[in-house]
């Protein structure tokens, strides 16, 4: 390991980077994030900083600015060659330049070059953006500060020396030699409940009884070793709410600036018999991440499982949940890909088994992470009849050539809905939200002590919903006043989702002040309407904040539009520039360009170039490291290190066991056995049909001898149906904190039992209560 003395990068040359404060503005469902960074060149030299940086995918950066002394220069967004000249162009005439711009291969990566600081010189950045929240499982508010970037990996034959391209210097976390300080402002329009972080926070400060504003901040001595999560619990969250917010007065009338836009936030709720009942069809196609950083632990610390056992224990509960008569497949992929069936399978205890024995088998060992070919694959595959395609993505989202994907995935958008899944820090938030966005599904991220199983099962409960067609969105305002839409259609819906609307209200109406939208659609066959009403007048100041959203939507449409025309037409790419130039908001095309002239005194000396570093996750040890951060590190890298061959990472039984991860991969491997997971022991013993066998192993689980388990069964009942009723007693009355996990296999188990027409159900549920000490009803497990 290189040793850091000092604020010096790998290389040993010195870091003008010295701080990061960030502090966040949250209005409901948005916030707004300033970031102040500090330079200062301690060398003898002029110098040229670069530092390369992630922020969140959906993210409008919409003010740029640089204080030299007591000098602050506000940058200006310009088309992105001609802002690349000018910062060249002041450069070589000695002058001060700030330039920040998007990476050309993904919208969530930017690079910052700070220019010509003279020796001894300080230096403050700041960039403000703003960034809609992402709605959780629970019903949280997600906001995440990438603080950490992985390396992306650039499939070969791609063209990755472009200009736009983003070249990372990174030390690993624990050495990045910068301070980052944190404090968020709230402001809700319902009472703030709690907030919640991966990192320790300060206590929430409430600024009023009524408690819909407090303040937060980051505890001290962040160490870049994640990416820091706020969520944000509000009371009644799934409230519809509408934001109109006034024109800019600089701005002129008829432009999108110049004029109101409105915000919707809708949660659509879907009729109850209709939730109750899951479709049985579909092709299920789960391609898993198999390349070489998967190897890596879910989050730092003792007990943590690395992410590639983390999968396969969620696929052996997606395996387990999937409904009789449906189709499936598992797709790995790294720098090649593999099948488990040449085609899609039809699900029977069978080909279930099969699929198990494989994830059983299956390792990070495929080298890099190259998603765009198993995508092709899957695409010139037809589609089954009667079976929709449902996709669900698992990756550490480290690729190059996000936005290739996106148009992909786009393209085939009509014939499938992706489902996807950001596993650990630093996954790529515009690969991930971007996928389901364009394939009409839903993301998740998996980091900290987050378990995957939850998020993905809820995402399952999303598949196997009835789908909502025939959308559509149907505006009621004044004659006088009229609507552009900023945001692309709607095309998909979730039960408690929020589906987001931003639009453009040109006119103003002398009488009526109230607006109203309808969304209509339709659900297993029953037309649903759901409206919400509004007032035309813009809400207090809320700083253009959705103005900038509007504009970030639409450009991001614009800029698929362009790729797709592949520049042989103008328009988009014009459209794309005239919009960010006027909204000030970033793009693709265009970049941020501050000039600071000076006294007009060419600085003397050669000018250094310094890459700032990156926070890069890392183990204890370099060899833990260079798993994790080198995309194409051999995977026997870390089965040496634990001192295990593979062929002993392959005796082990893998499901149900958790590992124990040494804090030091030098000492030699725990010899004590793994513990057991009964909960996923059970899980493993299930049928496809649904049901369980009375054997040993469900003895086991159940802290019972195979006799004590067999002698209570009433007499007239089949083993097999007492098994599944004492599985489901033992579920309902031992694992309910884990419901979200177990809920689909526990109704096949119903739906089985069911089919059976057992007379004496009650009975059994009554001696299985005994047996193991519950006292579950009948009712409880749906039967």
């Amino acid at each position: 390991m290189v040793n850091c003395c000092g604020l010096v990068t790998v290389k040993n040359e010195p870091v003008p980077l010295k701080s990061i404060a960030v502090e966040v503005s949250v209005q409901g469902h948005v916030a707004t994030v300033s970031s102040t960074l500090q330079y200062e060149n301690q060398e003898q030299s002029p110098l040229e900083a670069i530092f390369v940086f992630p922020l969140p995918g959906e993210a409008a950066v919409c003010r740029f600015s640089a204080k030299i002394g007591q000098t602050e220069v506000v940058a200006e967004v310009q088309e992105k060659q001609k802002a690349q000249e000018q910062y060249d162009d002041a450069l070589s005439s000695g002058q001060q330049a700030f330039l920040l711009e998007e990476s050309d291969e993904s919208p969530d990566v930017f690079k910052l070059s700070v220019g010509s600081l003279p020796p001894g010189e300080k230096a403050s950045v700041s960039l403000d953006y703003v960034t809609e929240l992402a709605v959780q499982a629970d019903d949280g508010l997600r906001l995440c500060l990438p603080a950490v970037l992985n390396p992306r990996y650039q499939p070969q034959g791609s063209d990755s020396g472009s200009g736009g391209s983003a070249q990372v210097s990174s030390v690993p976390a624990g050495s990045v030699p910068y301070s980052l300080s944190l404090s968020a402002h709230v402001s809700s329009p319902h009472p703030i409940s709690r907030v919640e972080s991966n990192c320790p926070l300060d206590p929430l400060n409430y600024l009023n009884t009524e408690k819909t504003q407090a303040t937060v901040s980051l505890a001290a001595g962040h160490q870049f070793d994640r990416d820091v999560e706020l969520l944000l619990y509000y009371q009644d969250t799934h409230q519809p709410t509408a934001i109109v917010e006034a024109a800019q007065a600089s701005a002129k009338p008829g432009s999108l600036m110049g004029d109101p836009v409105v915000m919707l936030s809708l949660y659509p709720e879907f009729p109850k018999d209709v939730m109750s009942s899951m479709t049985s069809h579909g092709e299920f196609l789960f391609v898993v991440d198999r390349s070489g950083s998967m190897e890596c632990p879910m989050h730092l610390g003792s007990g943590s499982l690395d992410r590639i056992s983390s999968a396969r224990e969620t696929l052996l509960l997606l395996l387990k949940s999937l409904p009789m008569g449906c189709y499936f497949n598992i797709i790995g992929f790294g720098s090649s890909y593999e099948s488990f069936f040449p085609k899609s399978v039809e699900y029977s205890q069978k080909t279930m088994d099969e699929a198990l024995q494989m994830v059983k088998e299956m390792r990070a060992d495929l080298g890099g992470t190259e998603i765009l070919q198993p995508l092709k694959h899957i695409y010139s595959q037809p589609c089954l009849p009667d079976q929709p395609r449902q996709l669900f993505l698992f990756t550490d989202g480290e690729v190059g050539n996000t936005k290739e994907v996106l148009d992909l995935v786009k393209t085939n958008a009509g014939s499938h809905r992706c489902f996807s899944f950001g596993i650990g820090e630093g996954a790529s938030t515009a690969l991930i939200s971007g996928v389901a966005k364009q394939a009409r599904g839903h993301a998740q991220f998996i980091t900290g002590q987050d378990r995957m199983q939850p998020k993905v099962m809820q995402s399952l409960r999303f598949a196997l919903q009835p789908a909502v067609v025939d959308i559509s969105v149907k505006w009621n305002v004044p004659k006088e006043v009229s609507v552009t839409l900023l945001s692309p259609p709607i095309r998909v819906i979730f039960q408690g989702q929020r589906a987001l609307l931003y639009a453009q209200l040109t006119g103003e109406s002398s009488g009526d002040t109230e607006g109203s939208v309808t969304v209509k659609y339709s659900l297993a066959k029953q037309p649903v309407e759901n409206q919400l009403s509004f007032s035309l007048k813009p809400a207090e100041d809320t700083g253009m904040t959705v103005h900038r959203l509007g504009a970030r939507t639409l450009i991001q449409s614009l800029e698929v539009e362009e790729r797709e025309q592949d520049g042989e037409k103008e328009g988009a790419k014009e459209k794309v520039i005239e919009l960010s130039v006027q909204s000030g908001v970033s793009s693709a095309f265009t970049a941020f360009i501050a000039v600071h002239k000076g006294d007009g005194e060419a600085l003397q000396g050669q000018l250094l170039r310094r890459h700032v570093p990156t926070p890069m996750l890392y183990h204890s040890s370099m060899l833990m490291m260079q798993s994790c951060v080198m995309p194409l590190c051999s995977p026997t890298v870390m089965a040496c290190n634990l001192q295990m061959s593979a062929s002993d990472l392959d005796d082990l039984e893998v499901f149900g066991y958790d590992y124990n991860c040494s804090e030091d991969f030098d000492s030699p491997a725990p010899t004590s056995k793994p513990v057991r997971d009964p909960l996923l022991q059970l899980i493993s013993l299930q049928k496809a049909s649904g049901s369980w066998v009375l054997e040993a192993a469900l003895a086991e689980v159940l802290v019972k001898t195979e006799e004590e388990v067999s002698k209570p069964k009433p007499a007239q009942v089949d083993q097999e149906v007492w098994a599944t009723v004492l599985a489901l007693v033992w579920l309902y009355g031992f694992k309910m904190e884990a419901q979200e996990e177990w809920q689909f296999l526990a109704m096949k188990a119903v739906s089985w039992i069911q089919a059976q027409k057992v007379a004496s159900v009650s009975e059994c549920v009554q001696a299985g209560n005994t047996l193991l000490g519950c006292q579950v009803q009948k009712d409880t497990l749906g039967l």
